[in-house]
């Protein structure tokens, strides 16, 4: 009998062995398992080079959500906000400057691993630009803050940048002391082949289109449609399945929700909710607004308060409920961007000099901290597509 007994001790511990984990830890362990194979996601950094910043900076987000830097990838002037080609291949770069003539720059790069190429540079048409955008034809719009207009140029198919093709000059004011006179703050494609700037001097946004044979805008009707007084429009965003526009007002601290009347087809505003605490009066701007590529929720930086609010949003009306406000850890929180598949939410404080990881909850829209990292004067957070 004796010798049975180590034969019998064998099979029992072969059979503990083989309960394996409980469902939930065996779910957790995939789950650290394709955190760890999954690949870094470079990204880049637009900054203002006043400081101790020579340009623009490439760093990576982890699986997990941890933050490192790369280094300088390319010296440039005040590059302080970013876009890429349609194909991937090329970045743009505002230059925010103004010269002698009262003009900007836009610069052209091309993308490699962990390196940028200077190609081109072409003035604006105006000074201190500080917003550009790329459509899949290859028109380029920068909005001149400054200058209070719109440039339109092209992207070739080598990277380089056309001469300027045109100016939409805008005018107007309104009653806060900024709104003087008109600052373009950024433009936009939509869907249907048309351009929105946003205007937060005039107060305005402004309606138009590209007639490719003459390379210049044209406009569209209306033309142009009026914010509520005080509200300085700085960004928009489009609802991903709806034909909703959300534009962040940076004077008075909201966001309103447009939508297209029925019977006229113009755009009425349906909703504007403030981004600050119920009752809050301190200083604040907003900057940037993103929305979740489920078109579940909508996220808006305050500078000042110094946080992102968090709205969610009902699938009929498209109209924004508060959820939560989420510290954003560092002071002047500029341009912030959700990482591809939306896990992440990443934030450039631009006077703390650090940007800044939050992982996002699908389910709640909610944010969690999980990182941060040195960052010399960081406006614009862009992903980058190459491996």
């Amino acid at each position: 009998m004796p010798r049975f007994i180590p034969a019998l001790c064998t099979v029992l511990i072969i059979t503990v062995n083989c309960k394996g984990p409980s469902p939930e830890s065996a779910k957790d362990t995939v789950q650290e398992t394709v955190e760890q194979t999954e690949p870094d996601i470079p990204f880049y950094l637009g900054t203002y080079t006043d400081g101790e910043s020579q340009g623009i900076y490439q760093y990576s987000l982890s699986a997990d959500g941890t933050l490192s830097r790369t280094g300088l990838v390319v010296e440039a002037e005040n590059p302080s906000f970013l876009a890429l080609s349609a194909d991937g291949n090329y970045l743009l770069a505002v230059n925010e400057v103004s010269n002698a003539e009262q003009t900007g720059f836009v610069s052209s790069f091309r993308i490699g691993k962990d390196t940028l190429t200077f190609l081109d540079q072409k003035p604006t048409g105006g000074a201190h630009p500080c917003h550009v955008a790329v459509n899949p034809e290859g028109y380029v719009l920068v909005a001149n803050y400054s200058g209070g207009n719109m440039g339109l140029l092209k992207i070739e198919a080598d990277g380089k940048l056309s001469d300027l093709m045109d100016v939409q000059q805008h005018e107007g004011s309104g009653r806060h002391p900024r709104q003087e006179g008109p600052h373009a703050h950024s433009g936009w494609f939509t869907q249907d082949e048309g351009i929105i700037s946003v205007d937060l001097g005039a107060n305005q946004l402004w309606f138009s289109e590209i007639d490719t044979q003459s390379q210049e805008f044209t406009p569209r009707e209306p033309q142009i449609f009026s914010l509520e007084p005080g509200a300085g429009p700085r960004h928009l965003t489009f609802h991903p399945q709806k034909p909703w526009i959300y534009v962040v007002n940076e004077l008075s601290s909201s966001v309103s929700l447009l939508k297209k009347d029925p019977e006229t087809g113009a755009f009425i505003i349906t909703q504007t909710i403030s981004t600050l605490p119920e009752g809050s009066e301190m200083d604040n701007t907003c900057a940037d607004i993103h929305i979740s590529s489920d078109g579940k929720f909508l996220y808006a930086s305050n500078r000042g308060h110094n946080s992102i609010v968090v709205y969610s949003m009902d699938p009929g009306t498209g109209e924004l409920k508060f959820k939560a406000h989420e510290p954003t850890r560092g002071e002047t929180p500029r341009n912030f961007s959700l990482s591809p598949g939306d896990r992440f939410l990443l934030v450039a404080n631009q006077t703390t000099n650090t940007v800044v990881s939050f992982k996002r909850n699908s389910s709640s829209g909610l944010l969690t901290y999980v990182d941060q990292v040195k960052a010399p004067t960081p406006v614009c957070i862009l992903f980058n597509p190459v491996p």
